[in-house]
Formats: structure tokens, C-alpha cells, sequence
């Protein structure tokens, strides 16, 4: 039917552009951004399940730098316990040379001065061994373990805690309180400069019986138990650090596959909606002088 009120042709030919220029938009969009879900309209459901594994990814990469944190922690305060050894070594040395017949009360003397010397080292290494600004064995630099109770940061009542993963019941829980707190006890026993602030006066640890010698052992044999669990730990957390590189990966590459745009497929539907626009572009216009024919009949 020719009508001058009503062009169905030009409706139907208008309505046809408007919809593949808006196709072309949204695929012009996903060739400049890079990803196929822009928007909550372009895939609601997708862009949900998208955000979830984004945000486990996330959670993942923060927990991967928590474990390499932590790991890093315990190898400061094994590092110390390294030396530790090294001094209680040299200590049970002295010790043994000290109550040999051979030796004269000078010899025990000066071998005293320098097992003091090392006795106070040992606090020392106690009191100055921190971790990004925080004391791993003395709250607050002074204060040693023993007693039955431990200090510092890694003397935490009940252990500290350390966020492994993205959901609040990942975590790994790190309980040395007991074992610095025998340790300090074995310490305070082998050498009274470790427990004394400033001592006034030599110690007594080489004069008299020789058990000081058996005190030794057991410090050393105390700071071996610490360190063993500390390593234990520092494994386990290597082995979280793994896994959660490969959950990362999997979980990252499963996002991708929702966000991502496939560059071949869109670029085919970018030219095939140009094409469609350039086509009914010209149908439009085409359509738009039927209308004419209506006065050439009148004539």
C-alpha cells in the first residue's frame, strides 16, 4: 500500500539499522576494551561468576605474599637460633677446657670473662632479633623468655596465625610459646649473664661442678626443638605458596574465558555488522522515496 502517512518500508528498514549499529557499538566497545563483558548487560550471569573468581583470585595473590612474609619471619628468627648455636658451641668449649686438671685459676678466669661475654651475647640475640619493626622473642626488648612463658612475637599466647588463603577459614596457626619458653629457661640456667641485665660480678658457671656442661647440651638440645618446628612451619608454608600459584592460574584462566574477548570471532562480527549498517544504510534511503511514487500518480 502507498501512503504519504505511513513509509512501512522506511519503519522496517530504520528499525533494522538502529539494531545493527547497536550491535556494531557493543562490538566495537569489546575490540577497544579487550573484554566481552563490559557491562552487566552484556552477560549478567557471567559478570557475577566473573567477580566471585576475581575476587578468590585476589584473596589468592595477597595470601601467596602473607606466606612468603611469613617464611621470611621464621628464616630472621632461624637465622638467629643459628647463631645461637654457634655461641652455646663456643661456650661448651670454654666449659670443657675449664675443668680440665691442666687448667689454672687464671685460665678459668679468663675463660670465664669470655663465657660471660657470650652469655650476654645470647640476650642480646634474644633482645635485637626483629621483624619489620616488631621483636620476634621479647615484647618489648627487655623482657626474656622463661619462666614457663615466652615473649615477643613469636611467643604469642596460643601461637600467631598467618591468612593462607581467600576465605576467612584458611589459616595456619604457629605455636612456639612453649618451646621459647623451655628454651629460655635453659638459656638463664647455662649462663647468669643471660638472665641479669648487668651483672656486677663475674659468673661462677666454670668454677665448682662441671654440669654446666650438661646445661649446655640442653639449651642447645632446646634451641634444636625450636628451630625444628620453625623450619617445619616455613615448609608447610612454601608448599601453600605452590598450591596457591596453581589455584591462582586455574582460577585466573577460568575468569578469562568469561571476560575475555575472542579477538577472531569479534572482529568477524565487527565487519559483518559494518557491512549489515552500510546495506541497510542504503535501503533506508532507498525506501524513503517510495512515497514519491504517490504524487506521480496524481499528476
Amino acid at each position: 500500500m502507498l501512503s504519504l502517512h505511513t513509509n512501512a518500508a522506511a519503519l522496517s528498514s530504520q528499525n533494522s539499522v538502529g539494531n545493527t549499529q547497536k550491535a556494531l557499538t557493543t562490538s566495537l566497545t569489546r575490540l577497544g576494551t579487550g573484554f566481552r563483558v563490559n557491562s552487566a548487560m552484556d552477560d549478567a550471569a557471567g559478570l557475577q561468576i566473573a567477580t566471585r573468581l576475581d575476587a578468590q583470585a585476589r584473596g589468592m595473590s595477597v595470601a601467596q605474599r602473607n606466606t612468603q612474609n611469613g617464611i621470611s619471619m621464621m628464616q630472621t628468627a632461624e637465622g638467629a637460633f643459628s647463631e645461637l648455636t654457634n655461641v652455646l658451641l663456643r661456650m661448651k668449649d670454654l666449659a670443657t677446657e675449664a675443668f680440665n686438671a691442666s687448667s689454672t685459676t687464671d685460665d678459668v678466669e679468663a675463660l670465664q670473662a669470655e663465657y660471660d661475654a657470650l652469655g650476654a651475647e645470647v640476650a642480646n640475640i634474644f633482645k635485637s632479633t626483629s621483624f619489620g619493626g616488631a621483636t620476634l622473642f621479647t615484647d618489648d626488648g627487655v623482657t626474656l623468655p622463661g619462666a614457663a612463658a615466652a615473649a615477643g612475637l613469636l611467643g604469642t599466647a596460643g601461637g600467631i596465625t598467618f591468612q593462607i588463603g581467600a576465605s576467612e577459614n584458611e589459616t595456619m596457626v604457629v605455636d612456639a610459646e612453649t618451646g621459647l619458653a623451655d628454651l629460655g629457661d635453659a638459656l638463664a640456667a647455662v649462663s647468669s649473664f643471660y638472665a641479669t641485665t648487668a651483672p656486677t660480678t663475674a659468673g661462677t658457671e666454670l668454677s665448682g661442678a662441671n654440669t654446666v656442661i650438661t646445661d649446655i647440651n640442653d639449651a642447645i638440645a632446646a634451641v634444636g626443638t625450636v628451630r625444628a618446628q620453625l623450619g617445619a612451619a616455613s615448609n608447610r608454608l612454601d608448599h601453600v605458596y605452590n598450591n596457591l600459584g596453581n589455584m591462582i592460574q586455574n582460577t585466573t584462566a577460568s575468569k578469562g574465558r568469561i571476560m575475555d574477548v575472542d579477538y577472531a570471532l569479534e572482529t568477524s562480527n565487527s565487519t559483518s555488522k559494518q557491512l549489515l549498517l552500510q546495506a541497510g544504510t542504503s535501503a533506508l534511503k532507498q525506501s524513503s522515496s517510495l512515497s514519491q511514487l504517490v504524487m506521480s500518480l496524481m499528476q
